[in-house]
């Protein structure tokens, strides 16, 4: 099988990985989290393509600008960004349900890191109540802001982060924490990628 993958990781926030794989990506993601990776890896999207080879390269050179090192395949990119160029060349989506590839102990670990970190601040970032967010991989999913940390989402009040488990649950996969930001949309930008912008703009 010929897959591309967008890969992110709470441990690594700004960043992303865009690789390839012949196996299948929960196979791939197994492989990275080893000893020197605090977290798993979560897979943002991924994609049968025609030639993996190309289209991985494809991708590196158009993000060339967002390496961090030649050597290697992280990029400083909003995730969402790449997903929408990698959709464009999709054979089929490729993204696993669950998201991650981990025992019991890694899914502990992205719970509380999900948990420790802090609440997304809509007010801090210029999002106001009543916004729609559109989550990334269905963006027929929405929550609505209703105050300074918290969505809507079908009815209950709920974290960005919770909100995202939520959703992941209605797509068939399990409720596992994912770092929210990451996954929900304001005015075609993610959130994470809002953060940075304008914590970068601020300093």
């Amino acid at each position: 099988m010929s897959i591309v993958y967008i890969l992110i990781n709470d441990a690594m926030p700004g960043y992303i990985k865009i690789g390839r794989t012949e196996t299948s990506v929960i196979q791939r993601m197994g492989e990275l989290d080893k000893t020197s990776v605090p977290l798993p890896f979560e897979c943002f999207y991924a994609a049968r393509v025609d030639d993996y080879a190309k289209v991985e390269r494809a991708l590196h050179t158009a993000f060339g600008d967002a390496r961090v090192r030649a050597s290697r395949e992280f990029f400083r990119l909003d995730p969402y960004k790449a997903k929408v160029v990698l959709e464009l060349i999709a054979l089929e989506d490729m993204t696993p349900s669950d998201g991650v590839a981990t025992d019991d102990e890694g899914r502990e670990a992205l719970r509380r890191a999900s948990r420790q970190g802090s609440r997304f601040s809509f007010a801090k970032y210029l999002i106001p109540v009543g916004a729609v967010l559109r989550h990334s991989q269905d963006r027929n999913i929405i929550c609505t802001v209703v105050d300074g940390t918290n969505v809507d989402f079908q009815g209950e009040t709920v974290s960005i982060s919770r909100a995202t488990g939520l959703a992941n649950l209605q797509r068939g996969g399990s409720s596992t924490s994912f770092a929210g930001p990451n996954y929900w949309l304001y005015e075609d930008e993610s959130l994470a990628s809002i953060r940075e912008r304008l914590d970068e703009a601020w300093q």
